[in-house]
């Protein structure tokens, strides 16, 4: 899928994108799935309720019978007693199937959407009207597959039915000789074998329609690459104005350093790729802290401004290299330094410059 730049969408939705696609209401659903959920609900219920609407049809009549026997006439109100009583029934009987089958459809609808209420949808869009997109429309991969599927639909619908129909006719002659209940036993049978079949059917409509869907979507929210760079530049901010950022806040961590060496004791240099400034103050801290350290262009400058102030520096290459990588600034030295550090304290004092003891 190209775009205006002539950039593929190669690069897999972001969760921004799909968070911004959710609240458009463009969001990944099959309704297959819940019609096929839906039916087998309806006949699920209508196998289970059965024996409740067959007494009640059968009520239906007997009461209706019973109540034609009775009047000396057969008048309009007669009629419409009889069928307003058989509303009702009817009613009860179908009413309940009916409920159950939109709530476990909402339910589908429901679970595949996180239940997601939006008006977008319904908003006009002029785009919409556009006589190119209209006809792309139409030519599209999935506007071919809808059709495909309609049309696969269509033709199981009819060849279940005409299968149920052809199956009554074959017991024809059982239902003409049979009384009414038992015809009505029949016909209720064969209701449920269609339910059955056609539940069956779109179960694997469903599964098709699902997978295809769910393709469908995650093709659409593919984006380009220039797309994913100018999204994260908005969430994260520009690499560029980041990364002047980090710089001038390195200044400014430098500059604080510099002016702690004329606090230090003693210079651990490598000789010139390392140095580490350390300080000891028994009173302050129970070992030598880092008050400075860097690298290279960094220890160049921590050497160059120990020499102003007079700073005894020593070169112990393991020691300075060891140092820099594991103590951070403004910490104490660990356990495992004390004695290295200790000899090159000792070696301090020997000169008479270790400030602490001095009363600094």
């Amino acid at each position: 899928m190209a775009e205006q730049g002539g950039e593929e969408k190669t690069e897999k939705a972001t969760p921004k994108k799909l968070k911004d696609a959710r609240k458009e209401g463009n969001i990944f659903q099959s309704k297959e799935v819940a019609i096929a959920i839906s039916t087998i609900a309806i006949f699920s219920v209508l196998r289970i309720y059965m024996t409740t609407i067959y007494g009640n049809i059968v009520s239906l009549f007997q009461n209706s019978f019973s109540y034609m026997s009775t009047v000396d006439e057969i008048t309009a109100e007669t009629v419409s007693n009889v069928l307003l009583n058989g509303f009702y029934i009817m009613l009860a009987c179908t009413l309940p199937i009916m409920l159950i089958a939109m709530v476990i459809g909402i339910l589908a609808y429901g679970v595949q959407t996180r239940f997601l209420f939006t008006m977008k949808k319904l908003q006009p869009k002029f785009s919409k009207l556009n006589p190119l997109s209209g006809i792309k429309n139409i030519f599209s991969m999935k506007s071919l597959f809808e059709v495909v599927k309609s049309l696969i639909k269509m033709v199981i619908i009819i060849a279940v039915i005409y299968s149920q129909f052809m199956g009554l006719l074959e017991q024809s002659l059982t239902l003409m000789s049979a009384d009414l209940l038992s015809a009505i036993a029949i016909v209720f049978d064969s209701i449920y074998s269609l339910g059955l079949k056609l539940s069956l059917a779109f179960i694997v409509i469903a599964v098709v329609d699902f997978f295809y869907q769910r393709y469908d979507y995650d093709k659409r929210m593919k984006m380009t690459k220039k797309e994913v760079k100018e999204e994260f530049k908005q969430t994260e901010g520009d690499p560029q104005i980041k990364g002047r950022i980090r710089q001038q806040q390195r200044r400014m961590s430098q500059a604080r350093m510099m002016q702690r060496i004329p606090e230090a004791d003693v210079i651990v240099r490598n000789p010139t790729h390392f140095a580490v400034a350390l300080a000891y103050d028994p009173k302050v801290s129970k070992a030598p802290v880092v008050v400075a350290k860097g690298q290279d262009f960094v220890a160049a400058r921590i050497i160059e401004e120990a020499d102003k102030y007079d700073i005894p520096m020593i070169e112990n290459k393991p020691l300075a290299r060891s140092l820099y990588k594991t103590i951070p600034l403004e910490s104490e030295i660990s356990p495992e330094f004390y004695t290295a550090i200790a000899e090159v304290l000792a070696w301090v004092h020997s000169l008479g410059k270790l400030k602490a003891l001095q009363e600094k």
